[in-house]
């Protein structure tokens, strides 16, 4: 419910401030007073655009904020899911700066214009000539009916498993399409798998056959650097082993006379011994050692296999093509597994498929039994507001495929008059029989369905005082389940209301501003006679004025 709206800065408003109460107000005054004034500060908590030109004082920011008990709307989702501080009395609040900059803010957290249309579009509905439009909209149309039948949660609930069905069915193509893709690559992956798979990969062998091919081209050299090493050391003539050996006598002759001889023949024993296990081990090295063209052949071939594997892979070691080889396996087993996959899927699609459709029958149906009693009230209605020969029809039509709205196609047909067809309403509908038309609608609406604060823009323009009289009726009865904010020019609607509020302009030599009043029960007579009369106030007037708000 709209508690309070406080506006400044805006138009011909310097500054202004009204309480809304619930249930029934209307808005009365002259035309250009400013009752389009107010409707347009409004529209800015309901996130409309605006410019500087909105501006009265182009040196100061325009200021406009409304206060809402939203106790009744299970909205805190929404506030948690945007990080807004909860509150059941929430200002919404708009600034214009005076460079236009616009700013909008929920319980005094910064929102964008999205955030804001989202949660006041839930708060408030503005209903005027203009929004008539939306009688053409058949997913407008397809929410009255759905409203009406009670069937919003379920068609809520089926969106979800559309949505759903959607991904699922975008997973499967996509599935077809990767699995006709790749199984034409199939043989390409299965060659270059194979042929890593033939190569016997071992992640340490080229190290391996490097250093061992290094050896056998240099068989020959290091045979012979081994030999000449050996008889360096073990030579009989004059090697290294047969001078230590002479070396450790000629000091034994001294032992016995100087004792400081001793460790220096120890550490030459030592190294004798040293010595000679290199010579044995020189010698078997060189015996090793062998020029083998054959093994050389061999382990080249290997290593050119290894070596052009990596340079057709563009990578430099075995641990990286034994990689690529499990990676190509994993594709190919993938690939071999798309019929199971497919398989899998498609029943999940099925499945799926098939709770969509359940839950959509449901919903048509729900539609087929609502339709007639909707089209029934609606006639009961226009028949009220004078239109003893209209006739209302809802249009429900299978499709194909499913929508998120189920499988139906709802169109809302209309005729004004006894002899003519009913058609579509954008066809044949003037515009004070959509307002009608629309007002039954609303009307039908709010018995079935908490709606939001509704504000009611001259929608009763061209409407006769009996036909006013029963619009004003069924706005009362409106606000019965919902607050209702009626701006008009009729005294037979506003004498039906509860609250009644008067805008006027006051003028001096520098300035005009528009000022708004609630009225006391006097003051809504006069009113009301000045409605019916103009400025000069009769008795008859005053007297009809009294009737009218009994």
């Amino acid at each position: 419910m709209l508690k309070q709206l406080k506006i400044q800065n805006y138009a011909l408003i310097e500054k202004l401030k009204i309480t809304f109460e619930p249930g029934y107000s209307v808005i009365t005054g002259e035309t250009g007073a400013g009752k389009s004034i107010l409707l347009g500060a409004l529209s800015l908590i309901l996130g409309n655009r605006a410019d500087t030109g909105i501006l009265k004082n182009k040196d100061k920011k325009c200021i406009v904020e409304a206060e809402f008990d939203i106790q009744r709307f299970s909205l805190k989702i929404f506030y948690d899911k945007h990080d807004i501080d909860y509150d059941e009395i929430t200002i919404i609040r708009r600034e214009i700066s005076t460079s236009g900059r616009s700013r909008a803010f929920i319980n005094d957290t910064p929102v964008n214009l999205a955030v804001l249309k989202d949660l006041s579009n839930q708060l408030t509905d503005i209903h005027s000539q203009h929004q008539n439009l939306n009688l053409n909209d058949n997913l407008f149309q397809m929410n009255v009916l759905d409203a009406f039948a009670g069937l919003l949660p379920k068609v809520e609930d089926y969106k979800k498993d559309y949505f759903e069905y959607l991904k699922i069915k975008k997973d499967y193509k996509q599935l077809l399409e990767r699995a006709e893709k790749e199984k034409s690559d199939f043989e390409f992956l299965q060659f270059r798998f194979d042929e890593l798979e033939d190569a016997k990969l071992n992640e340490e062998e080229q190290i391996e056959i490097e250093d061992e091919l290094k050896q056998l081209n240099n068989a020959e050299e290091i045979k012979e650097n081994l030999s000449i090493s050996f008889s360096l050391l073990s030579d009989e003539g004059n090697g290294v082993i047969k001078n230590l050996i002479e070396s450790i006598a000629s000091l034994k002759h001294i032992q016995n006379v100087y004792n400081k001889i001793n460790i220096i023949s120890k550490r030459l024993e030592s190294a004798k011994i040293e010595i000679e296990d290199i010579s044995n081990e020189l010698e078997i090295l060189s015996e090793d050692v062998e020029h083998n063209p054959v093994r050389a052949e061999f382990l080249k071939e290997r290593i050119d296999t290894i070596y052009a594997l990596q340079n057709k892979h563009k990578v430099s070691t075995i641990k990286e093509l034994i990689s690529i080889k499990k990676e190509l396996q994993h594709k190919l087993d993938d690939i071999s597994s798309f019929d199971e996959q497919i398989k899998n899927l498609e029943k999940t699609l099925d499945s799926k498929r098939q709770l969509v459709e359940n839950k959509a029958n449901t919903i048509s149906e729900g539609r087929i039994g609502a339709s007639v009693k909707l089209e029934t009230k609606i006639i009961e209605i226009l028949q009220k507001l004078g239109m003893p020969s209209g006739k209302f029809k809802v249009k429900q039509e299978l499709i194909d495929d499913f929508s998120e709205t189920g499988k139906d196609n709802i169109s809302f047909l209309f005729s004004a008059n006894k002899h003519s067809d009913v058609q579509e309403i954008s066809s044949i509908a003037s515009g004070g029989e959509i307002s009608r038309l629309m007002l039954s609608i609303k009307s039908v609406i709010s018995d079935t369905i908490a709606l939001p604060t509704i504000v009611f823009d001259e929608i009763d323009t061209g409407v006769s005082g009996d036909i006013a009289e029963k619009i004003g009726n069924i706005m009362k009865a409106m606000s019965d389940n919902m607050q209702v904010i009626s701006i008009t020019h009729l005294p037979q609607v506003a004498a039906r209301a509860d609250f009644h509020y008067r805008v006027y302009k006051i003028e001096n030599k520098n300035d005009t501003l528009t000022k708004i009043i609630k009225l006391n029960k006097q003051e809504r007579k006069t009113e009301l006679a000045t409605m019916l009369s103009g400025e000069n106030i009769t008795d008859a007037a005053l007297k009809n004025a009294e009737e009218l708000l009994k």
